[in-house]
C-alpha cells in the first residue's frame, strides 16, 4: 500500500516508474451449471436427492461401450480399443465426473485419462505387469512392505473411476481383493505383528468406495496398534466422486485424529464447486490434505 501511495502522488520520476507486481489470475472451479447440463442431457429422470447420492452414482457408473457412445463421439482408436475389450483395467466413470469430459476431443486431458484407446495394447521389451515391483514386497495379500517403518495397505481393488494410468491395472477392478473381515484381519494382524511398523497408508482400489461402517472397522483397529503413529488414506475420491464426502463420513474420520488424505488432482477441470465442497469438508474436520499429482503427457504437462 505504501508504494503504491507513492507512485500516485508527486514523488521523484525513479519512484513513478516502478510497477508493482500484479497477482496472478486465479482459475476459479468450474460452474455447478456445466455439471446441471449435462444431467439434464443425459440423466433427466434423476432427482436431485439420486445425483448428489454417492451410492447412486456408484451404481449408475458408465461402463460398457453403448453407454459411452451415447455420451461421447468416440474416436476410431477409442472405439477399437473398446471393442477389443481384453485389458487389464476396466472401464468406470461415474455420471458426475464424466460431467466434466469433452463429448467431442479425444484429446481432452480428463478423457484421456478414463477412456481406453488402443495404445494400451502396445507392450514393449521390458514392460512389467506390475511396474512398481509391489508382488516381491508382499507378506500376506493386500499388504506391501517395502520399507522397515511403513506399509501400504491395500484394502480392495474397487474403485468408482479408474484411471488408465493405473500402476496397479494388474489387480484393480478385478475383485481379487474384496474387504471381506478375512483379507482386513490378515493384513491388521500382520501390522499387528510387526513391531517396525510406524506408518499406514491405507490404498486400494480407493479406501472411500466403502462404506463408512467398513472404513470406520479399519481405521479403529489400525489406532488400536500402539506401534502405528501414522494414518493415511490415499483417495481419489475428492474429485471423481465429491458426492461422497457426507457429513456422516467426516464426522466419522474426525474419531481417528490423527490421520492424513493423499488426494488424486491432476487436471484444473476437477477443480469444480462440486470438489471445493468435498476439500473443504475435510479440512474443516482437521486433515491435512496433500495431492498425489502424476504429471502425464497431454494431459497435465
Amino acid at each position: 500500500m505504501l508504494l503504491t501511495s507513492l507512485a500516485t502522488i508527486d514523488s521523484p520520476p525513479f519512484l513513478r516508474q516502478i510497477e508493482l507486481p500484479t497477482r496472478p489470475a486465479i482459475r476459479a472451479p468450474r460452474a455447478s451449471e456445466h455439471v446441471r447440463a449435462f444431467r439434464r442431457a443425459f440423466f433427466p429422470r434423476a432427482t436431485d436427492r439420486e445425483w448428489n447420492d454417492w451410492q447412486w452414482q456408484t451404481r449408475n457408473r458408465i461402463r460398457k461401450l453403448g453407454d459411452l457412445e451415447r455420451i461421447l463421439v468416440l474416436s476410431d482408436g477409442e472405439r477399437r480399443a473398446l471393442e477389443l475389450g481384453g485389458t487389464m483395467l476396466p472401464v468406470g466413470i461415474t455420471p458426475y465426473y464424466m460431467s466434466l469430459i469433452s463429448r467431442t476431443d479425444p484429446l481432452d486431458g480428463l478423457r484421456r485419462t478414463v477412456i481406453p484407446t488402443e495404445s494400451e495394447f502396445v507392450r514393449l521389451p521390458g514392460e512389467a505387469d506390475d511396474p512398481l515391483g509391489e508382488d516381491g514386497h508382499s507378506p500376506v495379500p493386500g499388504i506391501v512392505h517395502r520399507y522397515p517403518d511403513r506399509v501400504l495397505f491395500l484394502a480392495l481393488d474397487f474403485c468408482t473411476t479408474y484411471c488408465r494410468y493405473c500402476t496397479r491395472s494388474r489387480v484393480v477392478g478385478h475383485g481379487e481383493l474384496s474387504p471381506s473381515p478375512a483379507h482386513l484381519d490378515r493384513a491388521l494382524d500382520y501390522i499387528r505383528r510387526t513391531p517396525t511398523i510406524r506408518d499406514v497408508l491405507v490404498s486400494g482400489g480407493d479406501p472411500l468406495s466403502m462404506g463408512d461402517e467398513k472404513l470406520d472397522y479399519i481405521l479403529t483397529r489400525l489406532r488400536a496398534i500402539p506401534h502405528v503413529e501414522f494414518v493415511r488414506i490415499g483417495t481419489k475420491v475428492p474429485a471423481v466422486l465429491p458426492q461422497r464426502v457426507t457429513p456422516a463420513l467426516v464426522r466419522m474420520l474426525r474419531k481417528h485424529h490423527p490421520l492424513w488424505l493423499s488426494i488424486h488432482f491432476l487436471h484444473p477441470d476437477e477443480c469444480t464447486v462440486e470438489s471445493a465442497r468435498a476439500c473443504a469438508r475435510l479440512a474443516d474436520a482437521g486433515i491435512p490434505l496433500g495431492s498425489q499429482t502424476v504429471l502425464l503427457k497431454g494431459v497435465n504437462d
